[in-house]
């Protein structure tokens, strides 16, 4: 019976690759027809300008506040005993779909070119009144590709909706990918304690940005009045005892807006410059710098009359500080490199081999995404064909880039579907 079901998965697996194959033929005909129907200029962004002022980096640094010990400790000993992934992954009790099993309308939300080579797409009821953020995997937080015995894929969402509806709070999909044809998930809250941790709160954050790395996991929040990056670790998971959409301390335990875990915040890093100064709204990690890095861009709207920025933060070396970023005597993370891009419009974002790639989501549902390489020489953008400017061939709006170095997969998410694609095929389609 194991070698039937493996051979159903093996068959099931080639059936879904060549659907890919033909979807992208499909997807290259109609944004060619498109582009040549509305003559559509991207415009190339240049070479990337190198920022080493101390006026222009001093602003970036962060400010790191650990959560006291005696807090978490009072938190955990109210809540249980904390666990980690692997009980998270051994309670998934939901499947993402095949792309074959995609609607039409979820599959458009693929990238035209490069193909993907493995696609997905969430629970319509599941994910109502709930909006995609960034990804991150097993392979950032480890660089064999795994976490014990597992491959992951961290997926996060945000509420839509007004405070009064819990609009901002923020989970995390746990996906476990062991088995590329069969992907399952269980549901995580992301909060941070209060009252001393006698209780905890929702985190407020369109999670833009989300990098694991080691046993931390590194979260944006911002453009909801918590300018942070909030820090989580992986291995003080706790349990929620009462399903109500309730955050919290409830009468007769912990709720946690239905989902069944609940992860606290360790601490955070914060922004030192002034009010509405520049700040990281999407995040990223970099293994091929020594040390690793945290990448981080900011957002700037194509109305806006100033440039980008992208800069990146060292991960401390300190086995006793493992996952959180270098820090000076003072508790400051320094930028160790940053640049100005003149692509408005382009958030998420993704530095390997000195090379930056940003994606610029389309400006309409009708349009198409734009994802770009930029480099001290100039940039190119992905093509999907050769003589009408067909540069928008990337997502419809995707909201990350993560890298897994051990696969060669970039991964990231466009609505209801979750997509990789070889950062092979990524260099291959700039022209």
């Amino acid at each position: 019976m194991k070698h039937r079901g493996r051979h159903r998965r093996q068959k099931r697996g080639r059936a879904v690759r060549a659907f890919l194959a033909g979807t992208a033929l499909a997807l290259t005909a109609a944004a060619t027809m498109i582009s040549a129907s509305q003559a559509t200029v991207t415009v190339n962004p240049g070479a990337l300008k190198p920022l080493t002022s101390a006026a222009d980096t001093a602003p970036l640094r962060l400010k790191e506040e650990l959560v006291p010990q005696r807090t978490l400790d009072r938190l955990s000993a109210a809540m249980g005993r904390p666990t980690g992934v692997s009980s998270v992954l051994d309670s998934a009790e939901r499947d993402l779909r095949d792309a074959i099993d995609c609607t039409p309308g979820e599959r458009r939300a693929l990238p035209v070119a490069p193909t993907a080579t493995a696609a997905y797409c969430w629970d319509a009821d599941d994910t109502r009144s709930w909006r995609p953020g960034a990804v991150t995997t097993s392979g950032d937080a480890d660089d064999d590709g795994r976490w014990g015995a597992h491959r992951v894929i961290l997926s996060a969402w945000s509420r839509t909706g007004t405070a009064a509806d819990d609009g901002g709070l923020a989970r995390v999909a746990f996906v476990n990918a062991d088995d590329r044809g069969r992907l399952s998930y269980a549901w995580v809250l992301l909060a941070v304690p209060v009252d001393g941790g006698n209780d905890f709160r929702g985190l407020v954050s369109q999670v833009s940005g989300m990098v694991w790395y080691q046993d931390k996991l590194l979260v944006t929040a911002g453009g909801t009045g918590e300018d942070a990056v909030y820090v989580y670790d992986m291995d003080r998971v706790q349990r929620a005892t009462v399903n109500s959409g309730a955050v919290g301390r409830v009468r007769g335990g912990w709720s946690a807006h239905g989902a069944r875990w609940v992860l606290p915040a360790v601490g955070s890093y914060r922004m030192t410059g002034q009010e509405g100064a520049v700040h990281p709204d999407y995040l990223s990690l970099d293994r091929s710098t020594r040390p690793d890095s945290l990448v981080a861009s900011d957002w700037v709207s194509t109305a806006d009359d100033r440039d980008a920025r992208l800069w990146r933060y060292d991960f401390s070396s300190s086995p006793a500080r493992a996952g959180l970023l270098a820090t000076d005597a003072k508790g400051y993370s320094r930028v160790t490199e940053a640049y100005e891009t003149k692509a408005p419009g382009s958030g998420p974002v993704l530095s390997y081999a000195s090379r930056w790639y940003l994606a610029r989501s389309a400006d309409s549902g009708d349009e198409r995404g734009t994802l770009w390489r930029q480099d001290l020489s100039g940039a190119k953008a992905t093509r999907c064909g050769e003589d009408a400017d067909t540069r928008t061939c990337w997502s419809t709006g995707a909201e990350s880039l993560s890298y897994w170095e051990e696969t060669g997969e970039v991964w990231s998410q466009s609505g209801r579907t979750l997509f990789a694609t070889p950062l092979a095929s990524l260099d291959r389609a700039m022209k």
